[in-house]
């Protein structure tokens, strides 16, 4: 039983249309037995052992999953923070408007003058497209259950996007061995221009980490933009 205090209306089913996606994508996850705005039941999964080649597997399944556009037809949610509904066919586009300017706008009292850097990036950084794919939006280590049955996923964010958005979360704070990236690459191989650009895709997680934890995630923005030469 999963419930919050003052959940933001729509968290709840949002969640559930999540884990619905990823089901039916192949994904294994919890069931869902109950929803509402107050809360979401779902399954227990009893722990089991380590399987991260089998979690590459799993994450390359769903990113074969194709879309015709990017985006979600209702809201998400990456953590209570809420993204706007609607689709496009143009990625770059999709992505600095839907995703990254929203959040932008929200923690721009917190950035100072990294602002305007981060306006700059915005409007003239290459995002290498690939082409729309579910993904789960939201995949760090703690969004990974080792079950009996096999690796699971949970608190899904998910919508049709790059697959670079999932990598990108799962390299910024770790916890992936070598097993489950040889197992990805072996199954899904990344192109050299996406794999150079998963650094810059951190941004929309670190940009809602300043939102709701603080300017301790700032010296990430910096590193990312003195990476591509913007600071």
């Amino acid at each position: 039983v999963k419930t919050h205090p003052n959940p933001p209306r729509g968290l709840f089913p949002a969640e559930a249309r999540g884990l619905g996606a990823l089901a039916a994508a192949g994904v294994r996850v919890p069931r869902v037995h109950w929803v509402g705005e107050e809360g979401i039941v779902l399954d227990s999964l009893p722990p089991g052992p380590a399987d991260w080649a089998g979690l590459g597997r799993m994450l390359a399944r769903l990113h074969a999953h194709r879309g015709a556009r990017y985006g979600a037809d209702e809201p998400v949610f990456l953590g209570r923070f809420e993204l706007p509904a609607g689709t496009r066919t143009d990625w770059t586009g999709f992505w600095v408007e839907r995703r990254l300017r929203p959040l932008l706008q929200a923690t721009r009292p917190r950035l100072g003058e990294l602002a305007g850097v981060l306006e700059d990036f915005l409007e003239s950084f290459h995002w290498p497209a690939e082409g729309p794919v579910l993904i789960h939006g939201d995949l760090w280590s703690g969004n990974v259950l080792m079950s009996r049955e096999g690796p699971a996923l949970i608190d899904p964010s998910a919508w049709y996007g790059e697959r670079a958005v999932d990598l990108a979360m799962m390299r910024l704070f770790g916890g992936f061995p070598e097993a489950f990236w040889s197992s990805y690459q072996a199954a899904r191989p990344l192109p050299p221009e996406v794999r150079e650009a998963l650094p810059a895709y951190q941004l929309y997680f670190l940009l809602v980490h300043v939102h709701f934890f603080g300017s301790g995630y700032l010296p990430g923005i910096r590193r990312v933009l003195r990476r591509y030469g913007f600071l």
